[in-house]
C-alpha cells in the first residue's frame, strides 16, 4: 500500500520553501494514499490538511495536530469517524462520499466543541431513517450540516424525538453491518477467484497444462505471434468480464478497481519499455559489413575536407550543455561513429584516415563536437611545392596591388626580379605602327613639345 512519505510533504510544501514542520497548509489530494501516517509527527503546526479522492480506510495519526482547523477527507473508504478528539481546533470536517454506515460513531465529535460544519453527503448513513435528526441532536455544537444551516426549531425539535431517533439508527445501524460483514465475505471469495485464475493462466502459459502430450512446436517467431495474439484475446476478454460484471460499491470494490486499473497500466508500461529496447537495436552495419550513414540524435554536421592540412575535420553539432561524458567517439579508417547520450551517429568517410592521429575536442564557444582526422594517404612532395609556389605568388601579387595604389614615387624595384617595359618607348612604337586611333598621338607629343 502507498502511505505518506516525506519526500510527498516535501514536494507539496513547495510554498513553504519545502520546509515541512511550520508547514500550516499541505494538499495531498488524488495521491492514491491508502494509509493515513506521520503526519502528526512532521507538520504539528498543520491548520488545513487536503486528503480528498485517496485509498483511505481509517482516520488516524491526525489526533495530534491541536492546530488543525479544517480536515477534507472526502472520496475515501472511511466507515467510521473516529481518532479526532485530539483535534481541539477543528472548526470544519468534510467526509463527503466515503462509506459511513456507523452513523453512532460521529458521538466521537462531541469533544470537538469548535466544530461548525460537518459534510456526509454520500454515505450509507444519509440514507437511514432520520439520519439529519439524529446529528443535529448529537453534535449541538453544529451550524451547519451537509451545507444547510441548522435552525433553532429544527435542534429543539431533534432533541425532543431524541431517544426515539436514536433508536431506530441503532436498528438500521446493525442491519447495515450485516450486510457490511456479507460485502466482506464475497469481495475475499472473488479475490481468491481471480487469483486462482490468474495462477492458472500463467501455468498455462508456462506449458505446465499437458505436460504428458507431446505436441509439435511451432517456430519460435510463429510461437511468440501466436502467444501474443493469444494473451491480447484474453486480456480483452478479461477486461470486459471485469468491467461488466455488477458489483456492489463497497470500500472493497473501490480499491479492487483502483489495484487492476493500477495493474493495467504497468502491464502497458512493461509493454512500451521492451518495445522502447527493442527498437534501440540499431543497424549500424548492414549483414553484407556495409557501413550505413545514421543520426538517431538527429544533429547537424558538416564534413570538411582540409587538403592543405591534408585531414577531414567533423563538426558535430551537439547540444552545448550536454556532459562530455555522455559522448563516446569511436574513428575507424573508412568510418567515425559517435554515441552521444548512447544514441548512434555514423557517417562514411570519403577517404580513409588514420584513426590513432585523430583527435576530438568540444569547442569552448559553440559546443559543438569537433573530431580532425588525418588522411592515410600522404601528400606528393611536388604538389606541396607546387601549392606553396602558388601561395607565394598569390602573396606578391598582393603585395603588387597595395604598391599600385600608392604613389609611384615611392616604388622600390629590383630589375634583376622583374623586367618592367620602358614606358619611354611606348609612344614611339605606337608611331611605327600608324595604324587606328593612335594617328592622333604624334600630334599630342608634338603639341606638348611646342
Amino acid at each position: 500500500f502507498l502511505s505518506v512519505t516525506e519526500d510527498l510533504v516535501r514536494r507539496r510544501a513547495e510554498h513553504n520553501n519545502c520546509e515541512i514542520f511550520s508547514l500550516e497548509e499541505i494538499s495531498l489530494h488524488q495521491q492514491e494514499i491508502e494509509k493515513l501516517e506521520h503526519l502528526d509527527k512532521w507538520c504539528q503546526d498543520l491548520k488545513i490538511l487536503y486528503l480528498q479522492n485517496n485509498l483511505i480506510p481509517k482516520i488516524e495519526n491526525v489526533g495530534k495536530l491541536k492546530k488543525l482547523e479544517y480536515l477534507n477527507v472526502a472520496l475515501n473508504n472511511i466507515e467510521r469517524i473516529e481518532n479526532l478528539e485530539g483535534c481541539e481546533e477543528l472548526k470544519k470536517l468534510d467526509l463527503t462520499a466515503n462509506f459511513i454506515g456507523e452513523l453512532s460513531s460521529i458521538e466521537s465529535l462531541k469533544c470537538n466543541i469548535h466544530l461548525k460544519e460537518l459534510f456526509l453527503m454520500g454515505n450509507p448513513c444519509t440514507e437511514f431513517e432520520g439520519y439529519r435528526q439524529f446529528v443535529v441532536a448529537t453534535l449541538q455544537q453544529l451550524k451547519y450540516l451537509d451545507s444547510k444551516e441548522i435552525e433553532r426549531s429544527e435542534r429543539i425539535k431533534a432533541l425532543q424525538n431524541y431517544p426515539e431517533v436514536k433508536w431506530k439508527i441503532r436498528e438500521q445501524e446493525q442491519a447495515y453491518l450485516l450486510k457490511r460483514a456479507r460485502e466482506k465475505e464475497e469481495a475475499q471469495r472473488r479475490m481468491q477467484e481471480r487469483k486462482d485464475e490468474k495462477q492458472k493462466q500463467m501455468d498455462s502459459e508456462l506449458g505446465f497444462d499437458s505436460p504428458d502430450s507431446p505436441q509439435e512446436k511451432p517456430s519460435q517467431a510463429e510461437g511468440d505471434g501466436e502467444r501474443e495474439r493469444c494473451r491480447t484475446v484474453e486480456n480483452d476478454d478479461e477486461d470486459r468480464k471485469f468491467w461488466e460484471e455488477p458489483t456492489p460499491y463497497t470500500p472493497e470494490s473501490r480499491l479492487e478497481t483502483h489495484r487492476y486499473i493500477e495493474e493495467k497500466r504497468r502491464a502497458k508500461d512493461n509493454v512500451r519499455e521492451s518495445k522502447k529496447r527493442e527498437k534501440t537495436a540499431w543497424t549500424l552495419v548492414t549483414a553484407e559489413g556495409k557501413v550505413l550513414n545514421v543520426n538517431v540524435p538527429k544533429l547537424h554536421f558538416s564534413l570538411k575536407d582540409d587538403e592543405e592540412n591534408n585531414q577531414i575535420i567533423l563538426d558535430l553539432a551537439v547540444y552545448r550543455h550536454l556532459d562530455t561524458s555522455l559522448l563516446d567517439v569511436d574513428v575507424q579508417p573508412t568510418y567515425i561513429r559517435v554515441l552521444v547520450k548512447g544514441k548512434p551517429f555514423q557517417l562514411v568517410l570519403p577517404e580513409e584516415v588514420k584513426p590513432d592521429s585523430s583527435s576530438a575536442k568540444r569547442s569552448q564557444t559553440t559546443g559543438h563536437l569537433v573530431v580532425t582526422m588525418p588522411k592515410a594517404k600522404e601528400i606528393i612532395l611536388a604538389k606541396q611545392k607546387v601549392s606553396a609556389s602558388i601561395k607565394h605568388a598569390d602573396c606578391n601579387a598582393q603585395q603588387k596591388n597595395t604598391r599600385r595604389s600608392g604613389q609611384v614615387e615611392k616604388l622600390e624595384v629590383d630589375p634583376s626580379k622583374y623586367s618592367f617595359p620602358d614606358v619611354t618607348k611606348i609612344i614611339q612604337e605606337k608611331e611605327r605602327t600608324g595604324q587606328g586611333p593612335i594617328k592622333l598621338q604624334p600630334q599630342k607629343v608634338t603639341e606638348v613639345k611646342k
